[in-house]
């Protein structure tokens, strides 16, 4: 009794243990989920509030919002198709390599556009603006020559694939179209060399069948002779034959 009752509390023990593995994976992925939603939504808000200044603040905060907007527009594009490739692609590797790197100088620009927004002291902002968009052209320049390499590499994966596609498809279709003429042919063929074989057996004097070779000779029907109405089965709508009266 004391071993079924270990037994019995080590299984317990276990459904308790694999519960609370599930639930704090649970827990995990349901805060991950979380933080990307919050995530979403908060670049949700500096896009929208970007583009806001953009449109109301000319002069210096305008055009700090318009490279803001630009520079996070082409890193979160290239992001997207980057890693959507990469899961078919394994050579995009060291393009999301590369691209690591160049989100760390994107990373450090955002930054320090976000700190000239609050700095109090729009002329040396202004004197700053050449460089910072310099910067920010050189970095969304280099991110689109990467999206559109990725870009380009898949619609060409795409094409050759097609074109693979489209050659075992005319392969294909040719054969179905010979498959179809040849039995066609065949049949075209064969009254052509029965009528010859007829031909041949009539002026040897033999039947088409004992020409043919495929079994023994029928024998020749007998001549049609004339009935003799005597022997012939009376119907009931027949009128009976006439009898010769002798005398």
């Amino acid at each position: 009794m004391e071993a079924v009752a270990a037994i019995f509390g080590l299984l317990f023990l276990l459904f308790v243990a694999a519960g609370v593995f599930v639930t704090v994976k649970a827990v995990k992925a349901a805060k991950r989920g979380v933080d990307r939603g919050m995530a979403q939504a908060r670049r949700t808000v500096e896009d929208t509030t970007l583009k806001a200044r953009q449109l109301t603040q000319p002069g210096v905060a305008g055009e700090l919002a318009q490279l803001r907007l630009s520079l996070r527009t082409s890193m979160r594009a290239t992001q997207d198709v980057l890693h959507a490739g990469a899961a078919d692609d394994a050579s995009l590797k060291e393009a999301l390599g590369l691209f690591e790197r160049l989100s760390a100088h994107g990373h450090e620009l955002d930054d320090e556009l976000k700190r000239l927004e609050r700095e109090p002291d729009k002329t040396s902002v202004t004197a700053r603006l050449p460089e910072l968009r310099e910067r920010t052209e050189r970095i969304t320049h280099s991110a689109e020559s990467l999206r559109w390499a990725a870009r380009d590499r898949a619609r060409q994966f795409a094409d050759d694939d097609l074109a693979a596609l489209g050659e075992q498809i005319d392969m294909e279709a040719g054969a179905l179209r010979h498959w179809a003429k040849e039995p066609l042919e065949d049949r075209l063929k064969a009254p052509e060399a029965g009528a010859s074989g007829a031909g041949a057996s009539t002026a040897s004097g033999g039947s088409p069948a004992a020409s043919a070779g495929w079994g023994p000779a029928e024998e020749e029907t007998p001549a049609i002779t004339a009935r003799d109405a005597r022997t012939q089965p009376a119907y009931p709508w027949q009128k009976a034959p006439r009898t010769e009266r002798t005398t």
